[in-house]
């Protein structure tokens, strides 16, 4: 394969018309219900291509053929009127996520699977086979990659040069979506900024995946697939919000004996108040309608990238021990929570007995993402959650 870390591809992409009502909520954010209720009466919602069982009838399996099937219906559908027109030549773009005064501003183009495989482009997770599978099958349906993967590069002054030159001029489009959250892209077809962006990335050492190691990790499974789309944000304009754990049970034990347990390794201080951790090393916890701080008693050593994430210490040293919690991709009795839902959800699921006790962390950091990523080690499920998400239908990279 040929050695580069981006390059720029011919995309396809809504026409200014018709962008609004393509552009859709990434596919695992939604179920097949959500789904349709809001792809209902939308008919050029991507959410036909992404989801395509919405389509056909409620009792149909989500991964059966036919629905891989209709998800390439419908997009040579939406390419036939003419709803996505292919740009003539290859360009890179720029996307803009702009939500409650945050924005981000990055780079899409093709992502080298060589550069992936030779770990340039780093992962932090494990991937499940069975949602590798459906992405693999759902590819190669469509001779597509229609999900970009969410990924963030160190601080760069080149790329950051063109993305100013570039965001001066009129975007393609500008859309709203779900949360309130304003996408943006821009065409890159001027070979000289092309050639700028594409050396600064090919001098870099590496570049990490934030969000869409499933998508990824399918596209390297790919016959005969070179590229996956990605979308590179600079790491100082990425947003990381806590993501946060609940238990249906406290293990046989009452709230008392809980609380006396986890005395031994976290101070316990009442709160009046929802408790959003201001620090790493720091925990809040909601049980029988009580707000508690916990803090560590004893001090995190601050020697290795995973066993010293909030996230480890929580579970090594309360979810685990004291819960009785396993595995956290295959243990029935954890949930998660992304920040994005507030506290509320946490103390709405407890209150409602559905949960006995929910915990609320500080968010991971981008500096740690990647100490764990450069260390070859991989991160706790559910150790991170992104936002503003990229929308799906904007750009999408045709396997050719």
């Amino acid at each position: 394969m040929q050695k580069f870390l981006i390059r720029p591809f011919a995309g396809l992409r809504p026409t200014p018309e018709t962008a609004a009502e393509v552009a859709a909520p990434p596919y695992d954010v939604l179920n097949t219900e959500e789904a349709r209720r809001r792809a209902d009466g939308h008919r050029w919602s991507f959410l036909h291509v992404s989801k395509p069982e919405i389509d056909l009838p409620p009792e149909t399996d989500p991964h059966a053929p036919e629905v891989y099937a209709r998800g390439a219906e419908n997009l040579d559908h939406m390419r036939d009127q003419g709803v996505l027109i292919r740009d003539p030549s290859p360009c890179l773009y720029v996307y803009r996520l702009a939500m409650a005064g945050h924005l981000q501003t990055g780079i899409v183009g093709a992502g080298s699977i060589a550069a992936y495989q030779a770990n340039r482009i780093r992962r932090h997770e494990l991937t499940r086979p069975d949602k590798e599978d459906d992405r693999v099958r759902q590819i190669e349906a469509l001779a597509a990659q229609t999900g970009p993967v969410m990924v963030t590069h160190r601080a760069d002054a080149a790329i950051a040069a063109v993305i100013a030159t570039v965001t001066e001029r009129p975007p393609a489009y500008s859309v709203a979506a779900d949360g309130d959250v304003e996408h943006t892209l821009w065409v890159i077809d001027d070979d000289r900024e092309i050639d700028v962006l594409c050396s600064a990335f090919e001098s870099m050492e590496a570049i990490y995946i934030a969000d869409g190691h499933h998508r990824s990790a399918a596209a390297a499974r790919v016959a005969d697939a070179e590229v996956f789309l990605l979308v590179s944000f600079p790491d100082d304009e990425v947003k990381i919000l806590d993501y946060n754990r609940l238990v249906t049970d406290l293990n046989g034990l009452t709230s008392e004996a809980f609380l006396q347990r986890i005395g031994d390794d976290f101070e316990i201080e009442l709160s009046d108040r929802a408790v959003r951790p201001a620090t790493v090393g720091a925990f809040g916890m909601y049980l029988d309608g009580q707000w508690y701080r916990l803090g560590l008693k004893q001090p995190v050593p601050g020697d290795d990238p995973v066993a010293d994430l909030d996230i480890s210490l929580l579970s090594d040293r309360l979810l685990g021990p004291v819960l009785g919690v396993g595995d956290p991709r295959l243990d029935k009795r954890i949930d998660f929570v992304g920040g994005i839902r507030g506290l509320g959800e946490l103390q709405r699921r407890v209150d409602s007995g559905e949960m006995a006790v929910a915990f609320s962390l500080f968010p991971t950091s981008l500096k740690a993402l990647m100490a764990v990523a450069d260390a070859g080690r991989v991160m706790p499920p559910k150790s991170t959650w992104f936002e503003p998400k990229l929308a799906d239908g904007l750009v999408s990279l045709v396997l050719d």
